[in-house]
C-alpha cells in the first residue's frame, strides 16, 4: 500500500513547518552594551569650544560613570545648603544657567548642574532618548553624588524632564518644582516642520553620513567672527555642537520624537496629586513653547503659581537673569507660600 495523499501532504507540510518553529525558538543573541558616542571632553584643544564652554566653566566639576556613559556634573554653592538640581533644555547644556546657577549658590544653596546625555561633556549613548532615560540618568547622578532629594528646577524640556522625574521618583523631590517655559505638554501642531523633517530618521542617516559630518565640520570651522565679543556663547556652543559631535543632532531629533516634549499630561496630573509647591514662569513672546501651555499647565496643577513675564521669550534665563533670579529666590525661600485664588 502506497502513501496516502494525507501522507505526501504531511511530507511536503511538516519539514518546513518544523524549521521554521525551530528559527522562532532558537535563542536570542545576547545583549549587547550600547554605542555610546563621544561629548565635548573629546574634542582637540583647538576646537573653539573649549573657549566658549570649557570643561571648567563652573567650579567643582567631575564625571559620574553612570550605565549609558560619562556624565558631567558640577556642584557649586556651599556644601550645607539646601539643595537645587537644574536641568537644561532640548539643545543648550548647561552653559544655559551661566546667570542663574551663581546666584543661587551666592545666595546660599548647594546646585548640582549637568549636561544631559548627548549634549555638552556628558556621552552619547545611542538609544532612544526618552523621558525614561532623562529621568533616569538624574536619579543615578542623584545617587551618584549622595543626595537623598532636592528642589527640581527645569527650562525648556528641562520642565518636562523635571515634570516626569516628580512623577517617576517624587521620594527625591524635596517639596518644590520650578518650571521656566516649560515643554512637555506640546501639541505636534505647534512644532515647525523644519523641526520634524529634520528629526526624522531618514534626515538623521543622511546627516550621520562621513561626507555630511565633515561639510559641517568645514563650515563650523570657516564661520568668521569679526571679535570674540560678538559671539553669543549660548547660540555658538549649539553650532559647536551640531558640528563637531557624531551623535548630537540624533539626540536632539530622538528627542523630538520621543522625549519629554510633549504627552506629558499624566506626569502634570501626578504633580498635582504631589504636595509639591508648583512655580511656572513663561513669556508671553515665547515662539518655541507657546505662552498657551503655560495656562494649560496651571490648569493641570491647579496649586501652581503661574508667573508671567512680559514679553519674554524662550530664552528668559539669559534675558530676563534677573527677574528670573528673583522669582526663583523667592519661591525657593522657606517662608514662601501661595494659595491659587478661586
Amino acid at each position: 500500500m502506497g502513501p496516502t495523499p494525507f501522507h505526501r501532504l504531511a511530507l511536503v507540510v511538516l519539514p518546513p513547518l518544523f524549521l521554521t518553529v525551530y528559527l522562532l525558538a532558537s535563542f536570542p543573541r545576547p545583549p549587547t552594551v550600547p554605542i555610546i558616542h563621544a561629548s565635548l571632553a573629546h574634542l582637540p584643544s583647538s576646537s573653539p569650544s573649549w573657549d566658549v564652554y570649557p570643561e571648567d566653566f563652573y567650579s567643582d566639576g567631575a564625571y559620574a560613570n553612570l550605565p549609558l556613559g560619562r556624565v558631567r556634573y558640577w556642584l557649586i554653592g556651599p556644601e550645607d545648603g539646601r539643595r537645587i538640581v537644574l536641568i537644561h533644555g532640548l539643545s543648550i547644556p548647561a552653559i544655559v544657567w551661566k546667570d542663574i546657577a551663581p546666584v543661587l549658590a551666592s545666595r546660599g544653596y548647594r546646585v548640582l548642574l549637568y549636561d544631559l546625555y548627548g549634549r555638552g561633556y556628558s556621552d552619547a549613548p545611542q538609544v532612544t532618548y526618552d523621558t525614561t532615560l532623562y529621568t533616569t540618568q538624574l536619579a543615578l547622578l542623584m545617587q551618584h553624588v549622595k543626595w537623598d532629594n532636592a528642589f527640581i528646577v527645569g527650562l525648556s524640556m528641562g520642565g518636562g524632564v523635571a515634570t516626569a522625574f516628580s512623577a517617576h521618583f517624587p521620594h527625591l523631590v524635596n517639596g518644590k518644582v520650578a518650571l521656566i517655559a516649560s515643554a512637555g505638554i506640546i501639541e505636534s501642531g505647534d512644532i515647525s516642520r523644519t523641526a520634524k523633517f529634520m528629526s526624522t530618521p531618514l534626515v538623521q542617516t543622511v546627516s550621520a553620513l562621513p561626507p555630511f559630518q565633515h561639510y559641517m565640520r568645514l563650515l563650523a570651522n570657516t564661520s568668521k567672527f569679526s571679535e570674540p565679543c560678538e559671539t553669543n556663547p549660548i547660540q555658538e556652543i549649539v553650532r559647536l555642537q551640531t558640528a563637531h559631535l557624531p551623535h548630537y543632532n540624533a539626540a536632539v531629533a530622538s528627542s523630538l520624537r520621543d522625549g519629554p516634549i510633549r504627552g506629558l499630561h499624566f506626569a502634570f496630573q501626578s504633580l498635582a496629586r504631589s504636595s509639591n509647591q508648583v512655580l511656572l514662569i513663561h513669556g508671553t513672546a515665547d515662539k518655541t513653547v507657546p505662552y498657551k501651555y503655560a495656562s494649560k499647565m496651571q490648569t493641570l496643577v491647579p496649586q501652581a503659581n503661574l508667573v508671567t513675564i512680559s514679553d519674554g521669550g524662550h530664552d528668559i534665563t539669559t534675558t530676563h537673569a534677573s527677574e528670573v533670579n528673583d522669582l526663583l529666590l523667592h519661591f525657593l525661600a522657606d517662608d514662601y507660600s501661595y494659595k491659587p485664588s478661586g
